[in-house]
């Protein structure tokens, strides 16, 4: 019975040792995306660049932006707006992580 106990406890602690890497690996990526498809508007820390300034783009450590539903967020980032160009061809999980990554920058 023991080594069906210790079994199956290496095999739970190496499911979550995997998942943990896996979720640090994800945000690893949103941050990446974010610096690459985001920051040149948004900033580094979401307040603006002053090239985004200039052209409208939000402030997301603001209570306008963070009240925003992911839903809402997710339909920005997908289908543009005003000046934002759509980012639709991502895969849904880095839309999804870029959300994620939007509500690490409030104040």
């Amino acid at each position: 019975m023991k080594r069906i106990d210790l079994r199956l406890f290496t095999i739970t602690t190496a499911a979550a040792v995997m998942f943990s890497l896996s979720l640090s690996a994800q945000a690893q990526d949103a941050s990446s995306l974010f610096k690459s498809k985001c920051a040149g508007c948004h900033g580094a820390d979401g307040t603006g660049s002053a090239m985004g300034k200039k052209m409208g783009a939000h402030d997301f450590t603001t209570a306008d932006v963070q009240g925003m539903t992911d839903a809402q967020l997710t339909d920005i980032i997908t289908n543009g707006k005003n000046k934002m160009p759509k980012y639709g061809s991502l895969p849904p999980d880095q839309i999804k992580g870029l959300v994620a990554y939007i509500r690490t920058l409030k104040k």
